[in-house]
């Protein structure tokens, strides 16, 4: 017994980071959506860390954590978006398509999406802009449905977008360090346009330079197609 719950540890956590939010579906629930927005990502990233120190990843894990992170996700998304209703509602719609349908290309942990969890990412940048309305006082729904239509793109383009800053937390120490930060950013406001700033300026680079080598990529493609043509005899 105490054997088996070591194995599933990972698991475990995967499944407790979901469960409270069914509070979101109470009555006046949605006031609970930052706090429990912090607390889903400190446990997706405590789950995977867990997995890899005492050496229990699988296959099943990954796939538990896939689903679990497309649920989440997906009642994030719609709850903001039932919330503000109106154009942030439809591009919460997109967005929530896009995460099922990521989260569906996830299920084989061997064909993995060359962009790693952009649908944690959909969730901080939704999480920040929270924050910073609530700072400076602005209705956050254009906001919102620009992180949304924008996610919705990245998580199916198909090139790498590598300098996310989650993504470059590699270590178990430096996903703390993401973690320390985004709360801060919840507990201290002054902090939060800094920790904002970081977070979606990396967000643009990298889709930035992700879209220009795709691009560079195709057109060599289409040289080497277009010489090879020209060389065959005639």
């Amino acid at each position: 017994m105490r054997n088996a719950l070591y194995k599933n540890l990972a698991n475990v956590v995967s499944i407790l980071g979901v469960l409270p939010l069914i509070v979101l579906f109470e009555e006046n629930g949605y006031k609970y959506i930052v706090p429990l927005m912090i607390y889903n990502n400190i446990m997706d990233d405590l789950d995977g860390v867990l997995a890899k120190k005492l050496g229990i990843a699988s296959d099943t894990g990954m796939r538990l954590d896939n689903v679990c992170d497309g649920f989440a996700h997906t009642v994030f998304v719609m709850v903001i978006g039932v919330h503000y209703g109106g154009f942030c509602a439809l591009a919460s719609l997109v967005a929530a398509a896009s995460i099922i349908l990521r989260i569906v290309a996830r299920l084989d942990p061997k064909a993995l999406p060359v962009n790693g969890s952009m649908t944690n990412e959909l969730v901080r940048h939704a999480f920040l802009v929270l924050l910073l309305s609530q700072i400076f006082d602005f209705p956050p729904e254009t906001f919102l449905a620009v992180v949304f239509a924008s996610h919705a793109a990245s998580m199916l383009a198909p090139f790498p977008m590598p300098y996310l800053l989650r993504k470059l937390a590699t270590s178990a120490k430096a996903v703390l360090l993401v973690n320390v930060v985004l709360v801060a950013a919840w507990l201290l406001p002054f902090t939060t346009p800094v920790v904002a700033a970081c977070f979606f300026s990396s967000y643009l680079y990298s889709f930035a330079k992700g879209a220009v080598a795709c691009v560079q990529r195709l057109n060599l493609a289409q040289v080497s197609v277009s010489s090879h043509a020209n060389l065959k005899p005639k």
